[in-house]
């Protein structure tokens, strides 16, 4: 008998983003194939019994590639096990997740996509930046800095030039070929950007800039992303006085499920309003 394929989206890195589901599925993995920067607060939630391999593929370097991935879900399914394959943030988001689903489905393994927190998502929230707000933006793109600069990405600067909030994942290092492609494209020197490492953990670094100064922020530890547009202004009251009104005042929602994760079996981080995670 078959066992069954769950591809379950791991968040960003904070423990407490994991769904329900998600942490459901996992509690009953019986083998687990994870990324690399699923974190070790995740990995523990996994019963002991389970077999758990890294198959991992990151900064260039890989463990295993793709194809051996693939005939590990396929033959640990075919023995009737619950196999999780554990990616970091959304499965089906630059997760390779649409080409192992085409694996499972010629296999006819049972499979079942649980999302998760993309980083995208979890890094902008991590550092008060609203993705579309009615006064800046109302599209937003993601995109890879590979996809950015490479010869595919033909339509990127229609793209850029839109007025669109920008992600783009995995911006290396060097930021001067993004700055580059950045103002070929038409975004203007003064448009407001942030670079975001590891959000969501306790090692999580925000800096704030624009693309004229970018290519002098701080080099900060993969995983990391830059999102650009002028919505990263409402992170900084200061700078958001200069060119926007802010509204007289916000209605507070009120508080949601506080106890949700009480017997949550990780060390958990609570923070202020305003407070950023430090090493």
């Amino acid at each position: 008998m078959k066992g069954k394929v769950y591809l379950v989206g791991a968040g960003p890195g904070d423990p407490e983003l994991l769904t329900l589901k998600a942490l459901r599925v996992l509690r009953a993995a019986e083998a687990v194939l994870h990324d690399d920067l699923v974190g070790p607060e995740i990995l523990r939630l996994i019963p002991p019994a389970a077999q758990v391999l890294n198959v991992g593929k990151r900064c260039g370097q890989k463990k295993i590639v793709q194809e051996e991935i693939n005939f590990l879900m396929v033959a640990l399914a075919e023995s009737g096990l619950r196999v999780i394959r554990l990616k970091s943030g959304d499965p089906m988001i630059f997760g390779r997740a649409g080409e192992e689903i085409e694996v499972l489905r010629r296999a006819s393994v049972p499979f079942e996509v649980v999302p998760g927190v993309t980083s995208a998502l979890g890094a902008a929230a991590a550092a008060e930046i609203p993705l579309t707000h009615r006064r800046a933006s109302s599209a937003l793109v993601l995109i890879t800095a590979h996809q950015a600069l490479g010869s595919e990405a033909a339509d990127w600067n229609k793209l850029a030039g839109s007025g669109a909030t920008l992600v783009i994942y995995m911006p290396g290092r060097d930021y001067s070929p993004v700055v580059a492609k950045l103002k070929a494209a038409g975004v203007k020197d003064s448009t407001p950007c942030a670079v975001i490492s590891r959000a969501t953990t306790l090692e999580q670094r925000t800096h704030r800039t624009t693309i004229e100064r970018l290519e002098g922020a701080p080099r900060f530890a993969a995983p990391s992303l830059l999102v650009v547009g002028e919505v990263v202004r409402f992170a900084d009251p200061v700078t958001l006085a200069q060119d926007f009104t802010l509204p007289v005042s916000i209605e507070r929602g009120s508080e949601l499920l506080t106890a949700l994760f009480a017997d949550f079996p990780s060390p958990l981080t609570h923070l202020t309003a305003n407070e950023e995670p430090a090493a």
